[in-house]
């Protein structure tokens, strides 16, 4: 006897500073010799050894059942070539530990610019309809290993979530 999911279609808003603010940063290119301030990533690496490096993803489609969240790091993530591209996020709820259904929003985000996600803030992507896309990523060089945290959505609540444009 099989188990019967649901998938939940969400739309993708295109990411600006205010709607992203619950979750992270969105950084844009600035003048040369413009001094530091809130607009730039305000990071937390101080838990380990940073780790900034490009990772090639591969048909990664639209859709997933699992959301991961980092409590230890922000983490920063961009396109390279200038691809759009697409993540899911939810604001961390340390208290609960797990994802709240309510808060899951989906993000369009264009290849100008990268985010950066707050501490614990839960996230399932990067995500596009590219064949292959490179992004650079910044973390701690553990993250992977000590500090990933994932939700699995089929497990919990027998569903499955579509990003739509």
């Amino acid at each position: 006897m099989g188990t019967s999911k649901t998938v939940q279609q969400l739309q993708a808003q295109w990411v600006s500073s205010e709607n992203f603010r619950r979750y992270g940063q969105v950084i844009f290119a600035s003048l040369d010799g413009k001094g530091y301030d809130v607009e730039d990533a305000q990071l937390n690496l101080q838990n380990g050894i940073p780790r900034f490096y490009i990772m090639r993803l591969e048909k990664r489609g639209r859709k997933f059942h699992k959301i991961t969240r980092h409590v230890q790091c922000t983490q920063c993530l961009g396109s390279l070539e200038g691809k759009d591209w697409l993540i899911t996020v939810c604001p961390p709820h340390n208290e609960v530990n797990e994802p709240v259904l309510e808060e899951i929003a989906a993000f369009r985000i264009p290849g100008n610019c990268f985010i950066k996600l707050h501490e614990g803030t839960w996230h399932a992507g990067p995500h596009f309809d590219h064949e292959t896309v490179d992004f650079y990523n910044l973390e701690l060089a553990d993250t992977n290993v000590v500090d990933h945290f994932t939700h699995d959505f089929f497990k919990s609540h027998q569903l499955e979530f579509e990003m739509i444009l």
